[in-house]
């Protein structure tokens, strides 16, 4: 009971810390994972964030995480949560950007640090759409940033600052792992990490559907096939013990046995050109990323 009493007292001392206001233009499946990060992280309360939203179903959610609510940006709300923002993330979208921009545009000052969250939309395009000397950051999370386990990557535009840097860092590593990438990469960045937990859960669905086919019930299988796939992962990032990454190869060559049942399932996965697939996937996403700046 103390324990979680001093760890609920260090995460409101955390958020005190923090006095940045946040808020999010679209708060869609990424826009509230990353809120519920941020604020699961401790690294801000709900008092500090506000959310432009369209929908009433959007509007209730964030109502309901505690947030500051304003209407569409395009009709008012952007004016409105400029002004209650320090830091404002673009969560819509890319086919919508162009709208929001020119309606944020008019309200951004040099104290605000805009946020992009929008794949594909290049850091030279969100600075020619906002007043000149705007300090922008690109980044490209993941959901998983809903539990704390995020895989997030940024890159600074021209006029962002080492503070900026080191703000979007604190926030983006509270709710997992972030790094800083050049611009050129944010399209792989995209492919792999953007749209690679839809993969992995393919994969969980995919191996339960195997086991409930050899006979295992299906609450079972689906619990054994997620544990599997985390724990396997935390081998690849902790394995080492010394805080490098773990070969996934070197990992898969300690279990798999001469003639036993790892290489036979292996042998099938190469057979069916799993690994090629994959490969191909991660490359299509980038591809479509690329398509969409």
């Amino acid at each position: 009971m103390e324990q979680r009493q001093e760890a609920e007292k260090q995460e409101e001392e955390q958020a005190l810390a923090y006095r940045d206001r946040i808020g999010f233009v679209g708060a869609g499946q990424m826009g509230e994972a990353l809120i519920c990060g941020f604020i699961r992280a401790g690294i801000c309360s709900p008092s500090q964030l506000c959310a432009c939203v369209r929908s009433e179903e959007r509007r209730r959610r964030m109502l309901e995480l505690g947030l500051q609510v304003f209407g569409d940006a395009t009709l008012g709300g952007a004016a409105e949560l400029a002004a209650a923002s320090d830091i404002i993330f673009l969560g819509v979208k890319p086919q919508y950007l162009d709208g929001v921009l020119e309606a944020l545009q008019p309200h951004v000052t040099p104290n605000h640090l805009i946020v992009s969250i929008a794949a594909g939309v290049r850091l030279a395009s969100l600075e020619a759409a906002l007043p000149e000397g705007s300090r922008v950051i690109r980044v490209m999370p993941n959901t998983p940033c809903l539990i704390g386990q995020a895989a997030s990557a940024y890159v600074l535009g021209n006029h962002a600052t080492n503070e900026d840097a080191a703000k979007i860092y604190m926030l983006l590593s509270s709710a997992g792992l972030a790094v800083s990438v050049e611009e050129r990469m944010m399209d792989a960045v995209t492919g792999l990490s953007g749209s690679g937990p839809a993969y992995v859960f393919l994969a969980i669905e995919a191996m339960a559907d195997g086991a409930v086919a050899a006979g295992l019930p299906r609450d079972k299988a689906l619990a054994l096939a997620a544990q599997t796939v985390s724990g396997a992962a935390r081998m690849v990032l902790e394995g080492s013990g010394d805080g490098s990454l773990t070969h996934p190869a070197l990992l898969k060559d300690r279990v798999t046995s001469p003639a036993g049942t790892t290489i036979v399932g292996l042998a099938e996965l190469e057979t069916s050109g799993v690994r090629g697939a994959l490969i191909r996937a991660v490359k299509a996403a980038a591809k479509r990323s690329e398509n969409l700046g």
